[in-house]
């Protein structure tokens, strides 16, 4: 039986080029388990990357729906995978030092996302159309804060993109495989539920639903 099992390990090795699912790496804040959230978390400081004068953000609040993204726009650690996400209302979202160092990345794109022109890390996303599902809610990178206790990620989305940036489509399998070992549902779009708050909202504003 164990000299079974090794054939169907040595197997699974070879297909997806000697790669097991525990040795992908997704994002450092989940590749050794997923830190449990605090139900009286208050929120805490985002702080850059730089060395001096870094840029600091308070959020004055706990985040929600935290989960990976796998697409080309949101910031990840080097080595990553994965991006981690998060939202809180953006009147609960300040700058607190050297604002001066950000910038927009993509001004035309509909999540504006302040970077850091030093280091580079995104610091928060906001929306500014008021007609979009999600205005009202910034994004943020938890794991740019020190202290713990923050929303843990429930799902990871857009997983097929992370091809777009170059993983080998042979390994998806496995990436997959990782995410659920970690509990983490893998979706080609954003959760269920947040799916259906975006046609919730579209359908409310074309008279179809009751506002």
């Amino acid at each position: 039986m164990l000299k079974h099992k090794n054939e169907i390990v040595r197997l699974r090795q070879h297909s997806l080029g000697g790669e097991m699912d525990s040795q992908i790496n997704i994002h450092p804040s989940v590749d050794g388990g997923i830190a449990p959230e605090k139900s009286d978390f208050a929120g805490g400081t985002l702080t850059c990357h730089c060395a001096t004068d870094p840029v600091t953000v308070s959020v004055s609040g706990q985040s929600a729906h935290n989960h990976l993204c796998g697409c080309s726009k949101c910031w990840r650690p080097p080595g990553a995978l994965f991006a981690m996400v998060a939202v809180v209302p953006r009147d609960k979202v300040h700058v607190t030092a050297n604002e001066q160092k950000l910038k927009v990345v993509d001004p035309s794109a509909t999540i504006q996302r302040y970077a850091c022109t030093g280091c580079g890390v995104h610091m928060f996303g906001r929306i500014e159309n008021k007609e979009h599902p999600f205005y009202g809610l910034d994004f943020i990178h938890t794991e740019l804060s020190k202290e713990p206790g923050w929303n843990a990620p429930g799902f990871a989305a857009f997983v097929s993109s992370i091809i777009e940036q170059g993983t080998d489509p042979k390994k998806m399998d496995a990436v997959r495989g990782r995410l659920r070992s970690l509990g983490l549902e893998p979706y080609d779009c954003l959760s269920p539920p947040l799916m259906d708050a975006i046609a919730t909202h579209i359908a409310k504003s074309r008279g179809l639903l009751a506002a």
